[in-house]
Parts: structure tokens; sequence; C-alpha cells
């Protein structure tokens, strides 16, 4: 059970006479002036922090000719003797999943990573051309981030790439081509992938489609299911070999599993990915693609949690302004009205930001965010039961594509 954390950051305020400092390797510690004293425990608070080993993003530590240390934050052109790492220090966690609300619905993405160097950080972001998709790699890109475009159209990619080197023109991006109507496209990307980095700091499975009419993919499954939940499911065991402690896989869900009619008993692969068009809903499958994005995570969790990998999900939004309304004129018409009301794109990425960076969130695995504040997910994605059975079932429609002849091995490799 999460530790009691107070309301403001009120307490944090040190007392006259105070000083907070920190060592080399991110500790912090109190200097009293008055007594010549020093501790490690807050004055007020008695807890202890600690703050990022690295400067905040675009901040340099000199030292002047007489020993004095100070900084330097070339991105506005100034000097400080003050360690800037201090304004980002956290409290020391007793438990993984102590910490308090940073964040709320009006914060933006960068918002949420100023301060931050994300120097030497490699990304993945699923559908990353347009949309939240864009604006979260666009955040990370900018705050030193090597981010990997997962998306299907390659010059539309290449063109959004190109304006955020129009702001920074060192930002670090590549793409690699993937199409998520098709398994062997997510199984070309890890490869590809695989060849070009070793290690993979986030997995943001962020692409989805909203609103279609009745299709199947080219696989023979129906697109909403696949494109939303089985091929962001394979690609994510393909890339185990790249996560490591400390990892991060974020999936983007909706707060629509809520409406979902999926249960133990219903729960088939025709449910999942009808055949036809009779009886089938736009919305209902995307409430239920969205509710197996839910089971798949908590489930993944569960299963990576002794290798330190961490798997949280989240809801962007409600109907917020981007390209998933564009398959219907009434979904375009709906958002159209609503969006004076709703997120912008900025703030729709906050909590994919969050969940893929913030410090806070360190050991913190299987749970479920909105607006950058832990929620409950609905009592339906969170029966064991049923996570498992949609596993088994994902499972088998993966392999009855890539190759029956493979076993499991063509899953997991």
């Amino acid at each position: 059970m999460a530790a009691v954390m107070p309301d403001s950051d009120s307490e944090d305020e040190l007392p006259p006479g105070w000083e907070e400092r920190a060592t080399v390797d991110g500790s912090v510690y109190y200097v009293n002036h008055a007594t010549k004293g020093t501790q490690w425990t807050h004055p007020r608070t008695g807890k202890k922090k600690v703050v990022s080993g690295d400067l905040p993003f675009g901040w340099e530590k000199c030292v002047s000719e007489d020993g004095k240390v100070f900084y330097v934050d070339h991105a506005n052109r100034r000097t400080t003797y003050s360690d800037p790492r201090l304004a980002f220090a956290t409290e020391e966690k007793e438990h993984a999943q102590d910490f308090r609300q940073r964040f709320d619905g009006s914060t933006m993405a960068l918002q949420v990573l100023h301060g931050r160097d994300l120097s030497g950080k490699v990304a993945v972001v699923t559908g990353a051309n347009a949309g939240i998709g864009y604006e979260t790699a666009h955040s990370l890109a900018l705050h030193g981030c090597t981010v990997v475009f997962a998306c299907r159209d390659i010059s539309r990619t290449q063109a959004a790439i190109d304006r955020i080197k129009e702001e920074r023109a060192h930002a670090v991006c590549d793409v690699i081509e993937l199409d998520l109507a098709r398994l062997h496209s997510v199984r070309k990307f890890a490869a590809s992938l695989k060849l070009r980095y070793k290690k993979l700091d986030m997995l943001v499975l962020n692409a989805g489609v909203f609103g279609l009419p009745f299709s199947l993919t080219p696989d023979g499954y129906e697109t909403t299911f696949q494109v939303n939940h089985l091929s962001h499911m394979y690609l994510t065991l393909l890339l185990e070999p790249l996560l490591g402690q400390g990892s991060r896989v974020v999936v983007v869900s909706s707060e629509s599993h809520r409406f979902a009619n999926l249960s133990t008993t219903t729960l088939s692969q025709s449910a999942l990915s009808p055949t036809s068009a009779t009886h089938f809903w736009s919305m209902m499958a995307y409430n239920n693609s969205k509710l197996c994005n839910v089971l798949f995570g908590l489930e993944l969790a569960r299963m990576w949690e002794e290798r330190g990998i961490i798997v949280n999900i989240l809801h962007p939004g409600n109907m917020v302004s981007s390209n998933l309304s564009q398959n219907w004129w009434f979904y375009r018409l709906l958002f159209a009205i609503v969006r004076p009301f709703t997120k912008s794109l900025q703030q729709a990425a906050s909590t994919s930001v969050y969940c893929a960076t913030a410090p806070e969130l360190e050991g913190a695995t299987g749970l479920y965010f909105n607006n950058c504040c832990r929620c409950e997910p609905s009592k339906v994605a969170q029966d064991p039961e049923l996570a498992q059975i949609l596993w088994e079932l994902s499972m088998s429609m993966i392999q009855a594509v890539i190759d029956p002849g493979e076993g499991t091995a063509a899953v997991d490799n």
C-alpha cells in the first residue's frame, strides 16, 4: 500500500537558515547554516531525497579558476552556483508504488520532461508520424532520446521527422517501416530493429485505429483487433531480447475499455475477430480491442516483473483531435464539435511520456494511468482468467499466420 503523501509541496519548503545540496552520486543533504551541521533527511518532512546523476538537458558543470563549481545553462545562456538537479529531486521510496501525483490533465508532454536529459536512451513509438504518437516522439527527441518511428507511411514519417529537426537539428530520429495489419511486417520490423540497436529503453505501443467499417487484414483478422492489439502483442514479444532491467513498455489503451462486452464465457476467436459484417459494430470492436490492451499489459507486467521490465497502461484523453476519427464523417463531426473541450495533442501525449520516463515510476509496474495519475481499470480488465484466455487465443492466432509448422519459436523469436 502506498505511503500517505502530503497534498502539496508546501512541506518541502526549507526552514530559514537551511540549504539543500546534492552529492555527485545524487544523494541530497541539508545544511543548517546556524549550527553548521548537515543531515540526510529533510528538516520538515524527515524524508530522504535523491536526484538523477545526470544534469538536466542542456546544462554543463564547470569549475572556475579559483576552484568554485558552477553550472551553465547553454539553452538560456545563464550560469548559477546552485546544482540544477535539485529542482527535480524526488523522495526516496520505501516501496515501488510510493509516489505522489505531480501532473494532471492540463499538463503538456514537454512539461513532464522539463529538465530531463534522455541522451543515450532509445525509444520505439508506433504510429509516431501523426497525432498523439507524433507529440510523444517529438517530446522525447527534443530531450535527446533516440526515437525510432515505427510507421507504415515512410514519406509522411520522414516529413514528421523533418519538422522535429527544424526545431532541434541534432535530434536523433530513425524510421523503420511497420504495417500493423500484417504480422510478417511486424516480424520484419523487429528483425531490422535488432540489427540497428542492441537495447531498447522505451517501447510505446501507441498506434491504433477507430471507427473502421468491417474489414479483414491480409492476415484474415478483423482490422481493429489486429492493429490495436494482436500486432502490438506480437511486436512486444519479438522485442523482448532488447528489453532489460529498467526498460519500459507503455501500452496506450482507452477508458473505452470499460464498455467492452467480453467475458470469460464470451471470449473466443470469433468474438475477437468476426469473419463477416453480421452483428459487427465498429465502436464495440474498438472497446474490445482497448480491453485487450489492458488485459495484455497487466499480464505482461506480471510475467516480466522479475526481469525488472516495467509495463504500464494508460488512457491518453477523451476524443482528442487527431487522425483517429478520420474513418467516418459522423465521428469527424463529433470530434470537431467537442474539440474546444478536449485535450490538445501535447496534453494527450503527457501520460505516455510520463509512463515512459517518470523517475518515480521506477519499479512500479502493472498500473493504469489517466491524466498522469494512477487509477483503477475496470474489474473485467483485472480478471486473470480472462487475461489468460486472451493470451492463449492471441498466441494461437499469431502462430496460425506466421508459420504453423515452427511451433512457439515463430512467435517468440
